[in-house]
């Protein structure tokens, strides 16, 4: 009974630890992961936005108002699963930074370009549209870069974990088998042994004979057996 409670709880630790670190798994794709796709998201529509007004500086303005209102709005559905998905310390600075670089970036593109000054004017673009584009694209990769910094730290956490999960298991196991190997030696010695000898006490005993030629050095239930044995020798002995 205690080698099975042993084992039983040697399973037990192992089944708790892994799924401990099953759910810190699907947490960490919950948390960090959601907020990387996000960042990852915007940044390919800050490129299309950027590709937007360099059609629109090519006088191309259907196209390029198009691809930038498209990307616009995909823009602002990840940052609002960004916003929605804070996990580290201070994100919400950041964010608040990708918010002022996009809405200063986008009032920038919202004013009229084609037929204007400004089409084809690669100063200006050089100046002020690309170098607005350049700063929020800037900010969303620190918050992509501080969620993957975190995913990584998360998941050799999770590495270190995991060891010691498997290193639980291996101790409760190792533990198990040891106390197995000490239990099979004692029951050897202390009742398989002394039956053993009373055995061959008995299968040797002459005609004539009416004491067993054997001494068990305990005092307990295998003793009295002896003890009755003799007796029961003696009790023979004296009607024979």
């Amino acid at each position: 009974m205690l080698l099975t409670l042993m084992l039983a709880v040697a399973g037990a630790i192992s089944i708790i630890e892994f799924r401990w670190l099953t759910n810190s798994v699907e947490s960490l794709i919950q948390d960090n992961y959601k907020s990387i796709e996000a960042s990852k998201s915007m940044l390919e529509a800050l490129e299309r936005e950027d590709s937007g007004i360099l059609l629109l500086m090519l006088g191309e303005w259907q196209e390029g108002t198009t691809i930038i209102q498209a990307a616009d709005s995909s823009f602002m559905e990840a940052l609002k699963i960004a916003e929605n998905n804070l996990t580290e310390e201070n994100e919400d600075k950041y964010i608040n930074k990708i918010k002022e670089n996009y809405t200063q970036f986008k009032e920038n593109w919202q004013r009229p370009i084609a037929e204007t000054d400004k089409q084809g004017n690669l100063l200006w673009y050089k100046n002020e549209s690309h170098k607005l584009f350049a700063n929020t694209k800037n900010a969303v990769t620190e918050i992509m870069n501080l969620n993957q910094k975190s995913m990584y730290k998360e998941a050799s956490e999770l590495k270190e974990k995991s060891k010691r999960a498997i290193m639980h298991g291996i101790v409760s196991i190792l533990a198990a088998l040891i106390f197995s190997l000490l239990l099979n030696f004692f029951i050897t010695r202390y009742f398989v042994r002394p039956i053993s000898q009373l055995n061959n006490a008995i299968l040797q005993l002459q005609d004539g004979e009416y004491q067993l030629d054997v001494r068990i050095n305990s005092n307990d239930e295998i003793k009295m057996l002896e003890k009755n044995i003799n007796k029961l020798l003696n009790r023979i002995k004296q009607t024979s």
